[in-house]
């Protein structure tokens, strides 16, 4: 089969599309026949291994312990191994493969069942495919450390990215009042989503002065804690769900210290997959609350490039691979 292959750590141009063996489904899994893939930030900072602490923490400390990146999938059931009673062959299902295996960058890719749901009719395969990992950590961050009720005041700095997108309306959906904050060119997109305000990063500081925010979820992490914890209301929570390294080791070395005094929480979310989130956000999506927001859709044959477009930071909602086509 056709795969994008990642033999070492370093830019876009370090991978390369070339030949694998096709899997064989084990016990509880199943054989995907790969539709669409997503690229998420957790591919990106894999590849070019930064933060460091991504080889420690399963990336592989001299290469990448896959071969074959890639966590979000959505395709068809081709085949079903022992013990499954979940799907059956042809069904079409969607799911985050980061804690079994990743490898959805190819044209076929096996999966504990249980980490799949059924793709909704309403979704396309490139819409599903975008779903698991961005969606289900917005929802985490929305449900987490604070519930997120009517009324609530939340700000989303990095509105327009691929978590923040869905951030927007998961909140808009619950009933939380919205501020986005984004880049211009941005801003209709975040309107179009629902936001109750939308902030020009370039133009407005939203710590400087201003409402003050029951939750900010930090999606890009490109300021400091002190603003965050600035412009939060006193019992508020800042939440970092995504940044580079500096913004990692800041979360998790200082956002304690800072959560010691003004009565304002600071902590991080992590991006797990969560089978049963999934299937909450799935039901939104079905009902017409969310809908993924897609910025590109590339060949797996433009995946190189693919990496280097989410790699520039610009990308509008979420970076698409389109692999095969639907029979």
């Amino acid at each position: 089969m056709k795969a994008l292959i990642s033999e070492k750590y370093g830019p876009p141009e370090s991978l390369r599309i070339g030949e694998a063996e096709k899997p064989i489904p084990k016990q509880g899994q199943v054989l995907i026949r790969v539709r669409a893939a997503s690229v998420n930030s957790a591919d990106w900072r894999i590849l070019v291994a930064d933060p460091f602490l991504v080889r420690l923490m399963g990336g592989g400390l001299f290469k990448p312990a896959q071969r074959i990146p890639g966590s979000d999938v959505a395709g068809t059931v081709e085949a079903l191994g022992p013990g499954c009673g979940r799907f059956k062959i042809g069904d079409a299902v969607l799911g985050d493969l980061f804690n079994c295996g990743r490898s959805s960058f190819a044209e076929y890719v096996c999966a504990d069942e249980n980490a799949l749901a059924l793709k909704p009719d309403c979704l396309t395969f490139e819409e599903a495919a975008a779903v698991p990992l961005a969606g289900v950590t917005a929802w985490h961050a929305l449900h987490g450390p604070v519930a997120v009720g009517p009324g609530m005041k939340v700000l989303i700095n990095g509105a327009s990215g691929g978590v923040g997108a869905f951030a927007l309306q998961i909140a808009k959906a619950i009933g939380a009042e919205v501020t986005a904050v984004c880049s211009a060119g941005n801003m209709e997109q975040s309107r179009a989503l629902g936001a109750d305000r939308v902030i020009d990063y370039r133009v407005k500081d939203f710590s400087a002065d201003g409402p003050r925010y029951d939750l900010i979820l930090g999606v890009n992490g490109n300021r400091s804690l002190s603003a965050y914890k600035r412009a939060l209301r006193p019992g508020g929570t800042y939440l970092m769900v995504g940044g580079g390294g500096k913004q990692l080791f800041q979360a998790m070395l200082l956002a304690p210290l800072y959560s010691l005094t003004g009565g304002k929480k600071m902590s991080l979310v992590s991006s797990v997959p969560d089978p049963k989130a999934l299937e909450d956000l799935l039901g939104m999506c079905a009902a017409g609350k969310v809908k993924p927001v897609i910025d590109k859709v590339f060949s797996l044959d433009q995946a190189v490039e693919a990496f280097r477009y989410l790699g520039a930071g610009h990308a509008r909602g979420k970076v698409v691979i389109k692999i095969g086509t639907p029979t």
